[in-house]
């Protein structure tokens, strides 16, 4: 029952989420009214989660559905591709021999005439010729057999045969690319799994000349075949497999990297495969034996026609014959150059990357400043091939998916070896890319601290340690390389550093904290920076230059706060003299007088623990001080007219309060006393400010000297009207 009110509820909330009218915000607003508690809500919670992992699962099983009948579609139009082309082929021979009938039957017809006559018993003849009409097409077997190709056809019949085999398999047509290339044996085998012996699939074995082609049954499509894979028979070695009932006439073919298992139909079949196998390789290795021997053995000297001579000539007219330049040859006998192909691919799999470059090397300088005939260019396509598959592997070892915490020396192999392949840029662009990715793994590893000024420290450890060993490594790997590759490594510094300044910024901007924190915070940053100019990478102007939007900001909110908390205390102003009770109490606020600069506040402190100033006014010094303390420890040039405006708003605040005061105050003691509160401000506060920030800036401030210049109307004149703008 509970099951069935499940399944109802989950239904009529699906239909509810997928409605055309669903607005989000009115549904939450309405299941926050309805639910009862918070395990109402987790509940709830819980169901359009499931409903959102069920979603997506259909949505994974639509997309799988629609790949396979992509994949069925593809192989429709691959069959009737592959039926296209035998409807052609066929009619290509229905014309072939219609247009041969005539010529042939021209001869017959006339030995015929002949026979008849001469009246003799030549009418065999006849049959003869019809006989030879037949002629040998090539051999391709039925299913179910296996068979060498026979030696009666020829080169025409060869090629028939190999056109019969395109007809039968699907996906080869690129066989017939490579001249000189025929079928010799070929026979029905089954694949078996090469651990547990398990059978697999039924395939058919294709020898060529120079290869095997394997290809697998198509059950839907009686004899007809699918393209699985082609070995080069320089790089298949075969191997018998002895018998061990119920398993037997098996026989193992390699092909580094792996290996596949076959078992023939009877033994006579079996010792077929293992025996044309070998001769078919044997004479492959011959021909190109022999292909290398007449490239590497030196011509004769030129033969030169001689002149047909004329009597009617003389001998001084005649020419000299110009002799052929003879091109010169290259040997390709020696034994390391007939192994390299196969040495480069153990290399390659053996991961030793060094020895693969070695050999390539040795190679160049072998073949350097020498001429390229065709087996030089053939060899070179070859190991070009595994060029490309090292660069490939050395590529693979450089991305970002491969593990990242053997940090930037785990990459120097990968790129030296890139490197000496020619290949700087790429392994430039691989490294820098792999130790981003490194970067940006680090800072989301780092947890989250309850305190800003802890997790702080934490991320530029982290991330100023693993630029300092990138720029090492860096400059490890790529010494003597292209410049370029320097001017890519300074973009992605750039690049890594606004990735650190994010994560700085949401931590300590976004989450609104104090400006002794941020100030902190920055100058954490700042001292990790002037770390990196030990090995000449001044990052500092572009920290500055991402920060400078996050500082203002701060520095208007914290401007703001003042300003607030200062007409604050103003509106409340009674102009009293502090008490502050106790010694204790009044030494601190000496201290703290004194660490904000104001040397001389013992003038201003009375008997009993009275002090002869406003309690306003004493406010607003230590939280001036305390601003422009801060404000010095986040401030560089780009932010100085930012800093010097916030500090005369909170100036100008304090100013015209007191200025206000002076004008409008009756009582004489009162004034006095806010005379004397002037006083202070004007001839102790404001050449503190103007001398601090001279001190934190290194260059004075034009504005604050005309700010207190303009204060003196109010001292030599109290009850001026002026005010101070």
């Amino acid at each position: 029952m509970a099951m069935a009110m499940s399944d109802s509820g989950a239904s009529r909330l699906r239909r509810q989420l997928e409605s055309g009218g669903f607005e989000a915000r009115l549904y939450v607003k309405q299941l926050s009214q309805q639910s009862d508690g918070d395990r109402d809500l987790q509940e709830h919670r819980q169901r359009i989660q499931a409903l959102a992992e069920e979603t997506a699962q259909n949505l994974k099983r639509n997309v799988y559905q629609n790949y396979r009948q992509f994949i069925e579609t593809a192989r429709e139009i691959s069959y009737l591709e592959s039926e296209m082309y035998q409807l052609s082929h066929l009619l290509t021979e229905q014309k072939s021999s219609l247009e041969s009938i005539p010529l042939t039957l021209l001869p017959a017809a006339a030995a015929a005439g002949a026979a008849a006559a001469s009246g003799g018993e030549e009418g065999g003849g006849g049959a003869g010729g019809r006989d030879q009409l037949r002629g040998q097409t090539g051999f391709f077997p039925s299913p179910g057999g296996a068979s060498r190709d026979g030696s009666g056809p020829g080169e025409e019949g060869k090629q028939r045969t190999l056109t019969t085999l395109l007809e039968k398999v699907e996906g080869c047509r690129h066989l017939l690319e490579t001249p000189g290339q025929y079928l010799v044996y070929n026979g029905d085998l089954v694949e078996y799994e090469a651990d547990h012996m398990a059978q697999l699939q039924r395939v058919h074995g294709f020898l060529m000349n120079d290869c095997l082609l394997v290809a697998t049954w198509l059950p839907q499509r009686r004899g007809m075949y699918r393209y699985n894979a082609l070995y080069p028979l320089d790089g298949l070695a075969v191997v018998n497999v002895k018998d061990n009932p119920p398993m037997k006439d098996m026989f193992k073919l390699l092909m580094f990297p792996e290996s596949r298992i076959f078992q023939a139909e009877n033994a006579k079949i079996k010792r077929e495969w293992l025996e044309v196998l070998e001769e078919t390789k044997r004479a492959l290795s011959e021909k190109r034996r022999r292909e290398q021997e007449e490239a590497a053995a030196p011509r004769g000297p030129p033969q030169v026609t001689p002149k047909a001579s004329n009597p009617f000539e003389d001998e001084d007219d005649d020419e000299p014959a110009v002799p052929e330049i003879e091109e010169e040859k290259v040997d390709l006998s020696m034994e390391w150059i007939q192994e390299l192909p196969e040495d480069l691919d153990v290399c390659i799999a053996q991961r030793d990357f060094e020895g693969a470059v070695d050999l390539l090397d040795k190679l160049n300088h072998y073949l350097e400043d020498k001429p390229s005939p065709p087996p030089v260019k053939e060899l070179r396509a070859r190991v070009d091939e595994r060029v490309r598959q090292l660069t490939e592997v050395l590529v693979f070892e450089l991305s970002p998916d491969r593990s990242l915490r053997g940090g930037p020396k785990a990459t120097r192999r990968a790129v030296s070896q890139l490197i000496r392949l020619g290949q700087c840029t790429k392994a430039c662009e691989l490294f820098l890319r792999n130790r981003a990715a490194a970067v940006h793994a680090a800072i989301r590893q780092l947890r989250i601290e309850g305190a800003t000024l802890l997790y702080i420290h934490k991320l530029c450890h982290v991330f100023f340690t693993s630029l300092l060993e990138t720029a090492r490594e860096f400059e490890t790997d790529f010494a003597g390389t292209d410049s370029g590759c320097y001017s890519a490594f300074v973009v992605w510094a750039r690049s890594a550093m606004g990735m650190f300044v994010d994560a700085f910024s949401k931590q300590v901007f976004d989450s609104k904290e104090s400006l002794s924190t941020a100030a902190e915070c920055v100058r954490v940053a700042k001292e990790h920076c002037q770390q990196l100019g030990d090995i000449g990478l001044d990052l500092t102007f572009i920290v500055h230059a991402l920060l400078v939007k996050d500082i203002q900001g701060a520095l208007h909110s914290y401007k703001e706060i003042i300003i607030e908390a200062t007409k604050h205390r103003n509106s409340e102003e009674m102009w009293r003299r502090m008490n502050l009770m106790t010694p204790e109490a009044l030494g601190k606020l000496k201290e703290e007088m004194k660490s904000c600069g104001v040397s001389n506040f013992e003038q201003y402190t009375g008997d009993d623990c009275w002090v002869n100033l406003s309690y306003t006014v004493v406010a607003f010094t230590k939280q001036t001080m305390g601003f422009l303390e801060e404000a010095l420890k986040l401030y560089f040039p780009e932010l100085h007219m930012v800093l010097l405006e916030s500090l005369v708003e909170i100036i100008l605040v304090a100013v015209q309060h007191v200025d206000y005061s002076l004008r409008c105050e009756q009582d004489p003691e009162k004034k006095a006393f806010i005379r004397q509160n002037a006083s202070f401000l004007y001839e102790t506060v404001l050449p503190v400010v103007e001398k601090r920030f001279e001190e934190g800036v290194g260059k004075p401030a034009k504005q604050l000297q005309d700010l207190r210049n303009a204060s003196r109307l109010i001292r030599v004149n109290p009850e001026s009207t002026t005010s101070v703008v």
